[in-house]
């Protein structure tokens, strides 16, 4: 009898770990974009433990979705993502094949960072016959740093309600990014006043809203149609147009194929400039400040 009291102390104790690890443990985050993932570690601390989906040099609309990201998938308590269809060409399957219904479309562990940003080019009507156009706007709202503001906000509660045992740490880290994040802001905004007014040639419709933010004027397009390749018709277009309009720089993020940009920045003698589009889309954007960082740099330098 003895022996069995002794027994069942230790089972009563171990259970009583175990379930103080759980409670203490770090929610499981898989980010869609590197943007995300970079916020999450900002509001999370080492509350979370988060790895993006895609990196910095890859293609957000089209990913593969191999076993490793699955298993990712299967283990997430929340799932950072665009949303405005940004992943609908491979997010529904993989939370589908994962199994996890709790980061399901319209569950708490299923956060869609473009619902809580003013949008860009909304269509009034959907037309597919214009090209890879996305019924609830742009989706590509990270290029805008008031953007990153405003769902960091949203991410901190979200995470609070997730684990409220951590909501005060969550608030605090929340308010010393924003902070951190306006005084940035401001240093930005007065580095890129040049380039206000300044006409751009892009790769494909994905810095609408670095340009809205900064006062920049889109000109043209490398991509025909959203989506579509350039091709040496559109772009012997493109240049005719540029003779007549003149722009200053041609921009394209680091996933995209650098030989539109540079066939155009030969022929309209203009500078061809790569952005980082996100954390890791260039060696030296390794956050969320580097990133603007290197952006403005690059885009004021190619002004001069």
């Amino acid at each position: 009898m003895k022996h069995n009291h002794k027994l069942l102390s230790a089972l009563l104790l171990g259970a009583a770990s175990l379930f103080s690890v759980s409670a203490h443990a770090a929610l499981n985050v898989l980010a869609c974009e590197p943007e995300w993932e970079a916020l999450t570690k900002e509001i999370g601390g080492d509350k979370v433990k988060v790895s993006s989906a895609t990196n910095g040099l890859q293609d957000p609309h089209r990913i593969e979705a191999r076993p490793g990201l699955i298993a990712r998938t299967r283990n997430a308590d929340l799932l950072v993502c665009t949303g405005l269809e940004l992943e609908v060409g491979w997010l529904p399957v993989l939370v589908q094949q994962s199994g996890n219904a709790k980061i399901a479309a319209g569950q708490p562990g299923h956060f869609e960072a473009g619902s809580f940003v003013p949008r860009l080019d909304v269509p009034n009507k959907l037309d597919r016959s214009e090209g890879d156009v996305h019924a609830a706007g742009n989706p590509h709202i990270q290029q805008n740093p008031h953007n990153i503001a405003l769902v960091a906000a949203a991410l901190s509660k979200r995470l609070a309600e997730l684990d409220p045992a951590d909501a005060a740490y969550f608030q605090s880290r929340q308010a010393d990014f924003s902070a951190r994040w306006n005084a940035a802001m401001l240093k930005w905004e007065k580095q890129a006043a040049p380039l206000r007014g300044i006409a751009v040639v892009e790769h494909h419709k994905n810095m609408e809203y670095l340009m809205n933010w900064l006062g920049m004027r889109q000109v043209g397009t490398l991509e025909a149609k959203p989506g579509v390749e350039p091709s040496a018709a559109h772009l012997g277009e493109l240049l005719a147009q540029l003779q007549r309009q003149p722009a200053k720089m041609v921009i394209r993020a680091g996933y995209q194929d650098a030989r539109a940009s540079q066939w155009l920045a030969e022929h309209a003698k203009i500078p061809a400039v790569l952005l980082p589009f996100t954390v890791g889309g260039d060696a030296k954007a390794t956050d969320l400040f580097s990133l603007f960082d290197v952006t403005v740099q690059r885009l004021v330098e190619a002004n001069k």
